[in-house]
């Protein structure tokens, strides 16, 4: 008999700033075994140019993934390997650091629609993993199927299965799911998630019941926290809901972390560091 997950804790995200100062939302950033192998979730979402325009200028990632999913706008991005473009609405940056990259992410004005929002999620890579070839991928929307369960729900497979249909992003070692889901009124979603995997889910619009022994409503801008279990149940009310639910195998490694470089031990990080500042850092041809 499968287990329904009851919330661990609820959790408002905290308004700071990041990168050459913009103004985000942030759900989580810190090392949590509950939230392992998941160390940052950023929520960006403004209509005014100030908050993001400075955006992200040249920094280095090593032993980490970090995805950005655009829900409006546009960010222009670049890297040491030679890649550039730019995604938007809808798009995603799934990049993996491995090794080392260096990049930069920089918002594009648009007078016409001054809204930027979407997401930026850090993903922990195991030991075996932190030095491996970095990688860059750019998903576009057209890209990532969406699937309609029940007549009541719509659910954007970035990463998973859901019956039977694959999302884009596969072969990740930390074997995630990334979803965004769209509920109506008095309607629910159930979703099968292995009982190993740590889940949580992060309140876009709306609002939804995510454990239905506590009966709690949950508004946006709220990162809900599952315990152990089989399923996923949430349920709404008179109001709808879009929300991410996001799961992942559990590294349980030592997290030393620093910036934006993420290893398992301090020497590590005083290493990747220091070549940094002696231009060694970039491993890749």
């Amino acid at each position: 008999m499968s287990k329904i997950r009851e919330v661990s804790v609820t959790l408002k995200s905290r308004a700071t700033m990041e990168g050459a100062g913009v103004r985000l939302k942030r759900a989580f950033g810190y090392s949590d075994p509950s939230l392992d192998p998941f160390l940052l979730l950023d929520d960006f979402r403004s209509d005014d140019p100030n908050d993001y325009l400075a955006g992200f200028p040249w920094h280095p990632h090593r032993g980490i993934e970090t995805i950005t999913y655009m829900l409006h706008g546009q960010v222009e991005h670049g890297d040491s390997m030679g890649n550039s473009g730019v995604i938007g609405a809808g798009d995603v940056q799934w990049m993996t650091a491995g090794s080392g990259i260096i990049h930069q992410e920089m918002p594009k004005k648009n007078v016409d629609d001054p809204v930027l929002a979407g997401f930026q999620l850090w993903a922990n890579l195991p030991a075996s993993h932190k030095m491996m070839d970095p990688r860059y991928r750019d998903i576009t929307k057209e890209q990532i199927p969406e699937v309609i369960v029940n007549d009541s729900v719509k659910v954007k497979i970035i990463c998973g299965e859901i019956n039977g249909v694959k999302g884009p992003v596969q072969d990740i070692v930390t074997d995630p799911e990334y979803l965004d889901v769209s509920i109506e009124p008095n309607s629910e979603f159930r979703h099968t998630i292995d009982n190993t995997h740590n889940v949580f889910a992060y309140v876009i619009e709306g609002e939804a019941i995510y454990d239905p022994i506590k009966n709690e409503i949950v508004g946006a801008e709220h990162l809900v926290i599952y315990r152990e279990g089989d399923e996923a149940l949430i349920q709404t009310k008179d109001k709808p809901v879009r929300f991410l639910l996001i799961s992942g195998k559990p590294i349980g490694e030592p997290v030393a972390w620093q910036g934006p470089i993420v290893m398992n031990t301090e020497e590590e990080l005083r290493i990747a560091f220091n070549e940094y500042n002696k231009g060694t850092f970039i491993k890749h041809k």
